[in-house]
């Protein structure tokens, strides 16, 4: 199984959870596990990360596109599926529109072409204002979990040491 984070997945590590200064673990981990073929974004929520200008911005940037990885011809097809799924369902245009001009359209369109596991902190709503990421995924059979589920199947450990 491979797996596409979501922005919030960095940000929200780096805010509350896993803090660049005090937990580079986890970010060693995300880039171990990246080399390893197992876990990616799309250079879409690179770009909305390092738009913010701060240290995530830094970290993002050194990751480059064999993290971030860009849009291939595979995924047109899947463009075309996602934007047919959402105009199909019972949303407000202007949440349609927004979805389709978004990271997280292209981050559900990448996971549906390759295959991927959407990982997020968002969770499925009832809400006809906005598309969120996992009534994507359960509308188009696209596995979705968020970061720590991701972990736990992963096995990762995060076992402090002697200091550096």
């Amino acid at each position: 199984m491979s797996y596409l984070l979501d922005a919030d997945v960095f940000i929200q590590a780096r805010n509350l959870h896993y803090g660049l200064d005090f937990c580079p673990a986890f970010w060693d981990w995300l880039i171990a596990s990246n080399r390893a073929g197992l876990v990616f974004s799309i250079e879409k929520v690179g770009d909305e990360i390092e738009a913010g200008g701060d240290e995530l911005s830094d970290w993002v940037t050194q990751r480059g596109p064999g993290f971030f990885v860009k849009h291939d011809a595979v995924i047109l097809p899947a463009l075309g599926t996602v934007s047919g799924w959402a105009a199909g369902q019972n949303y407000e245009p202007a949440a349609v529109n927004t979805f389709l001009q978004v990271a997280d359209f292209y981050l559900v369109a990448h996971a549906l072409a390759h295959g991927h596991t959407v990982v997020t902190h968002e969770i499925a709503s009832a809400s006809t204002k906005k598309i969120k990421i996992p009534n994507a995924c359960i509308g188009l059979g696209i596995k979705c979990m968020t970061p720590f589920e991701m972990l736990r199947h992963e096995r990762a450990r995060f076992i402090l040491g002697p200091p550096p």
